[in-house]
């Protein structure tokens, strides 16, 4: 992928959670190719491996589930070992889960032998919580400590469900809400530190999270892809280099040091669309 512009970034220690994903796996891309040292950090340590490998010597995978305050703790000791203490953070680790997702749209009479929102598992809903939620809280915890010293750069992952709740996925609209307000929290908690934090809130890209609710098995897409591009007057998806532009210009204290405690829509205008 070709990063739309460079900025400097020779000196930055980055740590990207999720970063065996398709999104924070590019995001780790574009910050190598500006000269940052890459940390990739994904439970799923393979993918994060091969996408540290095509990146080359700026980049190395690091085993870490989130939600294990002594994994992260770990994963930290051996980035600070390797390159020095992580003073860009980006934290990806995140999604959905069946169990915390409705079969239906609206709660109507006939819905015999149909998931709705009262068959959702308490489980399903604490891990959607869980994965989206309290891995960044300890994540910050874990990597923050030290940029209270130094000063540093958070940069969280909220979602256009923040803005505009979906329907079917109760859990993961309210996770994502919950990161937004994070995102303001932080940036006044941490001001005086010189700590930075922002957050990206992506519109509608086909990942490997969503692809099934986008598009049929024979790759036709759905009805909910009509209603989604309906909804979105750019009239199509994103893709993933368009939110790499947002990404590097936080990156960059020279393009955005006056910039905190912002959530910033890549959406193609679907949060700023009524319907009419």
């Amino acid at each position: 992928m070709k990063i739309p512009f460079r900025v400097e970034l020779s000196g930055k220690v980055a740590a990207v959670t999720g970063a065996g994903g398709v999104i924070c796996g590019e995001f780790a891309r574009a910050l190598a190719e500006c000269g940052a040292k890459v940390a990739l950090l994904d439970i799923n340590y393979a993918a994060a491996e091969r996408v540290a490998g095509e990146i080359g010597e700026n980049a190395f995978a690091v085993p870490c589930n989130c939600l294990d305050k002594a994994e992260i703790v770990k994963a930290k000791e051996q980035i600070d070992q390797k390159w020095g203490k992580v003073n860009l953070l980006i934290n990806g680790a995140g999604g959905n889960n069946p169990r915390a997702t409705c079969d239906n749209e609206y709660m109507t009479s006939d819905l015999e032998g149909v998931k709705d929102f009262f068959a959702l598992e308490e489980s399903g809903l604490k891990f959607v919580f869980d994965l989206n939620i309290t891995s960044a809280f300890l994540v910050t915890q874990v990597f923050a400590a030290d940029m209270t010293k130094t000063g540093g750069n958070i940069i969280n992952i909220s979602s256009m469900n923040a803005y505009r709740p979906l329907t079917k996925i109760p859990a993961y609209s309210a996770a994502k809400a919950g990161i937004s307000n994070f995102t303001q929290w932080l940036a006044v908690h941490f001001a005086p530190c010189g700590i930075r934090c922002n957050a990206i809130a992506p519109g509608f890209f086909v990942t490997n999270q969503n692809r099934e609710m986008l598009y049929g098995k024979d790759g036709t897409p759905t009805a909910r892809t009509g209603k989604i591009l309906s909804a979105t007057p750019m009239r199509k998806f994103g893709e993933i280099s368009d939110l790499i532009g947002c990404l590097l210009w936080l990156s960059d204290e020279n393009a955005s040091g006056f910039v905190t405690g912002t959530v910033i829509p890549v959406d193609g205008g679907f949060s700023a669309y009524s319907g009419v």
